[in-house]
């Protein structure tokens, strides 16, 4: 297995390569260049396998370039503290059943994915004797998940960007209260897609990149993407165990477009889905996208900050995956398309949009704070159950695309004591935490403030780098 860039401008290289990677030297994002496949008899015979096993079969048809028991090792390892079940499924009624993706260290679906980079990141680095410094971007749950799971490994630094003020008090918690010395919290004045702009930036230069050994855990990293694609066939296998229909619907809270993206992987590998349900919040970028065809992101000042703040973004680095299969493969479109988005601020695919649900089976909806307020408040009074803002959105737009015979499934995707606040409005319920939950929220807090200012990261960078 080999992976190219959506900008063509990338010789094929393996897994690990592309994981130490991040942004493609042409400023594209990685590929695989066959997408591998899987018959009925391979997902009959996945049915048996646990969590782990699952990943690491999964993963496997990616990462050709790790031995087998390497593979497996790591995946063991990586879900080790996680519930038996890893990612349990469960009922709210109206025909949705919720996918359990908040099990992991800091409560939120980004674990699924991060527990295994963290692995497979000291792993690689141990064999080619080297360092690796990430600069990320978080609209909240990104770096958290990150930095727990690489927080202490000799051969990893983490520098994280996160947006000044647009988080919510447990997000910041989560992240500021970490002491170790490899974890360096920058909160940029501005809002999400200024950090990511930041961290494209400085990927996108290359002599600084090698220089500081940069790397990514953004979605960007296709490690991520393809560890989320392990969830949607362990979703379809629990929701098939008892037989009935083989076709499901999966709906996703959506922001910079990798989670759903990772559903758009396991389709693409033969996975019997049929409708992926993008849920958008107010920031509805990817809604008008795929319902008019037309992608137009909005500026900063455009962007509001909402009570589902891990979607608060209005440029989805992923959709570029996409449009790389939209546009039949042609980097060189891809390339076009970014530039006459950089020219007058939107992309026209008109032309395109049936082909969305039609070919794709992509739909999409809006949620709004109403919205997701009545949500969580039906879910609390039907059966009982405290869902987080984000889920909720999930939930809103789940309902208005329910068909018959079709199961719905909505991913979760965080804790609801991650967003203590909106629940406390929606419901009029304190949420408890453990001591161990409490005793981060009142510990000392470890962050450096810092203006939009892509010198002044590019020195705070180089001085603390790992060399």
């Amino acid at each position: 297995m080999q992976f190219i860039s959506t900008r063509g401008g990338m010789q094929p290289q393996p897994f690990s390569e592309t994981l130490l990677e991040g942004l493609a030297p042409d400023g594209g994002l990685a590929i695989p260049e066959t997408m591998p496949t899987v018959n009925a008899e391979t997902l009959e015979r996945w049915r048996a396998l646990t969590y782990p096993q699952l990943a690491a079969e999964v993963l496997g048809l990616f990462a050709t370039d790790i031995p087998r028991e390497d593979l497996a090792r790591m995946t063991e390892a990586a879900y080790a503290d996680f519930p038996e079940s890893v990612v349990p499924l469960r009922s709210i009624g109206d025909g949705i059943t919720l996918v359990g993706l908040s099990e992991g260290p800091t409560l939120a679906f980004k674990d699924m994915a991060m527990q295994f980079l963290g692995q497979v990141l000291e792993y690689t680095l141990e064999r080619k004797d080297s360092v690796l410094n990430i600069l990320g971007a978080t609209s909240g749950d990104t770096g958290s998940a990150a930095e727990h799971a690489l927080r202490g490994k000799e051969r990893v630094s983490v520098f994280m960007l996160s947006p000044q003020g647009r988080m919510s008090t447990f997000q910041r918690a989560q992240m500021f209260s970490l002491a170790d010395d490899n974890v360096h919290n920058i909160a940029i004045e501005g809002v999400f897609d200024d950090c990511q702009n930041l961290v494209k930036h400085l990927a996108g230069d290359l002599e600084f990149k090698r220089s500081q050994h940069l790397g990514a855990v953004n979605s960007i990293n296709l490690a991520r993407i393809t560890a989320q694609t392990v969830y949607y066939f362990w979703a379809w296998l629990r929701a098939t165990d008892a037989g009935g229909s083989t076709a499901v619907s999966f709906t996703v809270p959506s922001g910079n477009f990798g989670n759903i993206l990772s559903g758009f992987f396991a389709k693409q590998m033969g996975l019997p889905i049929r409708r992926l349900v993008l849920a958008a919040n107010e920031n509805n970028v990817l809604d008008e996208f795929f319902r008019t065809g037309v992608y137009r992101p909005r500026s900063a000042a455009q962007t509001l900050a909402t009570s589902s703040p891990s979607m608060d973004i209005s440029k989805a680095s992923n959709l570029e995956r996409f449009i790389f299969e939209l546009v039949g493969r042609d980097p060189q479109r891809v390339v076009t398309a970014w530039r006459e988005l950089d020219e007058q601020g939107f992309v026209d695919f008109t032309d395109e949009q049936p082909r969305f649900a039609e070919e794709f089976g992509i739909v999409s909806g809006t949620s709004t704070h109403a919205d997701r307020l009545a949500t969580i408040r039906s879910v609390y009074e039907t059966v009982g159950e405290t869902i987080d803002p984000h889920t909720a959105d999930g939930v809103k737009v789940a309902r208005e695309h329910i068909e018959d015979g079709v199961p719905m499934l909505v991913l979760e995707t965080a804790k609801p004591q991650k967003f203590a606040e909106t629940i406390r409005e929606a419901i009029d319920v304190e949420l408890d935490y453990s001591p161990e939950l409490q005793q981060m929220l009142d510990a000392p807090q470890h962050v450096t403030e810092m203006d939009d200012d892509e010198h002044v990261l590019r020195s705070f960078i180089a001085a603390h780098a790992l060399r």
